[in-house]
C-alpha cells in the first residue's frame, strides 16, 4: 500500500500551502506539518522550502513529487482496467484565465495539448472579470492571487515575482528613487484596485500607497504605459520579462519586489472526482512548469 504521507505531500504541493491542504484533507496544519516534517526525516532529504510567506518545492521534492503524480496515475489507470470504469479523455473542457497571461503564456501550449488530447473540445475565455466557479460556467479558472476562494481546490502551477520597473528614458527625465519615500513622490502607474502595493523587502513588509497617474482596469495597459515612460509599475514577471531582457525596462529599487504570497493556481469546484479532462489538463500543466517557470529563467 502507498505510504499515506505521500498522498499527503502531494496534496500539500497541489494545495499550494499547508493550510490549504489542511482545510481540503479536513486535518490540522500542526498535523500536516508533523507528517511532512516525518516524511522529510525518513527520506533524509528536504522537499519543500517553507516560510511564513512562501512555500517552494526543492530540487529533490520537484523529482519526488513528480514521480509520485506518475504512480498515483498509474494506480489510478489499474483500478478503471480492472473494474472496466476506464474514463474516455474527450469531449467539453471550459477554462477562463487572465486576459494578458492567458495570451502570452496559455494560449502558445495549447497546441501540444490538443496534440495529446484531441478529443477534447476546448473553450477558452480570456477575461480580467472575477468568474465564480461555483455557477458552473467553466471546468477550471486559472488565477494569479494569494488568496483561494473558500470551497475552491486549487494547484498552484508557480510563483508569481512582480517587481518595481519603469523605462529608462522615465527615469533619465524623472530620477531614480533610492528609498520608498522617495518612490511615492513619483509617477505611479496601476490598474485599478492594484494600490496598495505590499512589498517585501530588506526592511521588511511594507505597504505603498497612492494613486496612479492614469485611471484603468486593464493591466495591459498599466505595462503599455511603463514602456512609454509614464512612470514606474509593479508589474509580474512574466508580464515584463522580454522588455526587462531588452533594456526597454529596467528594475527601481531593486531589492524590494512584491509580497511572496501570490501564486499563479488552476482552481476548480469541490467535486466527489474531477472529471478525465479536467485532470488531464492540471497534469498537463503541472509538467510544463515542473521545472520552474519559464519568465524566470533570466533571473536565475
Amino acid at each position: 500500500m502507498l505510504d499515506p504521507d505521500y498522498e499527503v505531500f502531494v496534496g500539500i504541493v497541489a494545495a499550494g500551502s499547508i493550510s490549504a491542504a489542511a482545510r481540503a484533507l479536513h486535518l490540522s496544519p500542526a498535523s500536516l506539518s508533523k507528517r511532512l516534517a516525518r516524511l522529510e526525516e525518513r527520506l533524509g532529504v528536504r522537499l519543500l522550502n517553507r516560510t511564513t510567506r512562501r512555500m517552494t518545492l526543492t530540487s529533490e521534492g520537484i523529482s519526488f513529487h513528480a514521480d509520485l503524480q506518475a504512480i498515483l496515475h498509474a494506480i489510478e489507470a489499474a483500478e478503471q482496467s480492472i473494474t472496466g470504469r476506464q474514463e474516455a479523455i474527450g469531449g467539453p473542457l471550459r477554462i477562463t484565465a487572465p486576459t494578458s497571461f492567458g495570451r502570452m503564456h496559455l494560449a502558445p501550449c495549447l497546441a501540444d495539448f490538443l496534440t495529446l488530447y484531441p478529443q477534447i473540445e476546448l473553450d477558452i475565455e480570456l477575461s480580467d472579470g472575477f468568474v465564480d466557479l461555483l455557477e458552473g460556467r467553466f471546468d477550471l479558472a486559472l488565477r494569479i492571487t494569494g488568496k483561494i476562494g473558500n470551497g475552491l481546490c486549487a494547484h498552484r502551477l508557480a510563483d508569481n515575482r512582480r517587481l518595481l520597473c519603469a523605462a529608462p528614458a522615465y527615469l533619465a527625465q524623472a530620477g531614480t528613487p533610492l528609498s520608498l519615500s522617495a518612490l511615492r513622490r513619483h509617477r505611479l502607474l496601476a490598474a485599478e484596485g492594484q494600490l496598495p502595493w505590499p512589498l517585501l523587502g530588506p526592511d521588511g513588509a511594507a505597504s505603498l500607497n497612492g494613486q496612479s497617474a492614469v485611471r484603468t482596469n486593464s493591466s495591459e495597459v498599466v505595462r503599455e504605459l511603463a514602456l512609454g515612460g509614464a512612470g514606474i509599475a509593479l508589474r509580474s514577471l512574466w508580464d515584463v520579462a522580454p522588455a526587462l531582457a531588452s533594456g526597454d525596462l529596467v528594475r527601481v529599487l531593486p531589492d524590494w519586489q512584491g509580497s511572496a504570497d501570490v501564486g499563479i493556481f488552476l482552481v476548480h469546484a469541490p467535486t466527489p472526482r474531477l472529471a478525465a479532462n479536467t485532470r488531464a489538463f492540471i497534469g498537463f500543466c503541472q509538467q510544463r512548469f515542473a521545472d520552474g517557470a519559464p519568465w524566470e529563467a533570466s533571473e536565475r
